[in-house]
């Protein structure tokens, strides 16, 4: 099954990528984690996360896999000399590895862009050992807020839910995951919610000038100028966030849901 990665990966993307960790992104799962624990990370990115939870389960083997080649070959090229992680290319619906294989599996921003997320949840059961747990993490950009407020952000957001949603993603996903979780068969799920704020200089900065770059030079941006948006509006956008990342008022949440499933 191939699913259309909205956002694709470009400079401004894995900008962003690679400023999650452990701390910032999975804090929910830090709590369940043991020494020992054997560890897949499913779409890990640039595996900042990936290797932050190396510590966290040491002596157990920690695995990051992602269905983009070049993102692979990147974050094993970047994984520090004697690290315990590994990095390979795979695919969140069909894993190349046996039953009972993991302790843990992890997914952070991913059932958000899958068309089946649940059958996603389904063969992440099946590589998780008894007792084992099933973790995700996805924003909810529905309840995106800001301010101060601009009616180009909202035009941001209306554009972007709705090339997700041509995607066959669920761009609303943090909401869904627990139903999601109900529906691949999990009984045991424990459920809550955690949000990004960016509302210094610093963070804003780096929050509105990624999107404002985004907006501009990614495959969101290729995919709303092939379905008639214009480039001037993309722009106009682009310096909204520019505008807001200046203003001293400036604030942005990110709300996510998360869900940790125990497998029976």
């Amino acid at each position: 099954m191939r699913d259309t990665y909205t956002h694709g990966h470009a400079e401004s993307v894995l900008r962003s990528h690679a400023s999650r960790t452990v701390e910032n992104s999975a804090a929910y799962l830090v709590p369940y984690l043991r020494p020992g624990m054997d560890l897949l990370d499913v779409g890990c990115g640039p595996g900042t996360i990936t290797q932050g939870f190396a510590d966290l389960v040491a002596p157990g083997r920690v695995l990051g896999v992602d269905a983009a080649p070049a993102v692979v070959a990147a974050a094993a090229a970047q994984s520090p000399a004697g690290s315990p992680v590994s990095f390979a290319v795979g695919d969140g619906y069909a894993l190349e590895m046996p039953d009972g294989s993991f302790d843990v599996v992890h997914a952070h921003q991913v059932l958000q862009h899958l068309s089946d997320p649940v059958a996603a949840l389904r063969e992440w059961r099946r590589v998780c050992r008894p007792g084992g747990l099933i973790a995700a993490r996805d924003a909810d950009y529905a309840a995106f807020a800001w301010h101060p407020h601009d009616p180009l952000l909202d035009r941001w957001l209306e554009l972007y839910r709705a090339a997700a949603r041509a995607n066959r993603g669920e761009p609303d996903a943090g909401r869904v995951l627990l139903a999601w979780a109900h529906d691949a068969g999990f009984d045991d799920v424990a459920a809550s919610a955690s949000v990004w704020c960016y509302a210094d200089p610093g963070a804003r900065a780096f929050w509105g000038g990624m999107w404002a770059d985004r907006v501009l030079q990614s495959a969101l941006a290729e995919q709303l100028l092939a379905g008639g948006v214009q480039q001037s509006e993309l722009e106009a956008i682009a310096q909204a966030f520019r505008r807001w990342a200046a203003h001293p008022d400036g604030w942005f949440a990110v709300p996510h849901g998360e869900i940790v499933c125990r497998v029976p």
